[in-house]
């Protein structure tokens, strides 16, 4: 396996909680119904989507690439457990394109703060 790119990225729970709270239809247009359920059993909602939101922008950065090129729900953060990707559509074309066949994230938290670190990963040329 070879690195094909690194991302990080940073959310502040406060701040995703109170855009859900503004914006209900936040959720839906940026995180997958798996991504719903898994956080949204918890108290604090906002903490894992803060992560799921900082990890699909970490994973987005691994591929030299951002928001703006790839749709929020083509990346899917799995819940519970060691942090997995799933990839759909636009992220998925992507992928492809730069030969990335899997990724490997790590999520961390503080009370304000959820951060993400992503490595896109090929094989061997």
């Amino acid at each position: 396996m070879r690195i094909i790119g690194l991302g990080i990225d940073l959310a502040d729970i406060e701040r995703v909680g109170r855009v859900l709270a503004k914006y209900p239809r936040f959720a839906e247009r940026c995180f997958t119904e798996h991504e719903r359920e898994y956080a949204f059993r918890f108290a604090r909602p906002e903490r894992r989507l803060a992560a799921r939101f900082a990890g699909k922008e970490a994973v987005m950065k691994s591929m030299g690439t951002g928001w703006r090129r790839i749709r929020w729900k083509d990346v899917e953060i799995t819940g519970g457990g060691k942090p997995t990707v799933r990839i759909y559509g636009t992220a998925k074309k992507r992928a492809e394109m730069l030969g990335v066949t899997s990724f490997e994230v790590t999520i961390t938290h503080t009370d304000k703060d959820a951060m993400v670190f992503a490595i896109a990963l090929g094989e061997h040329e």
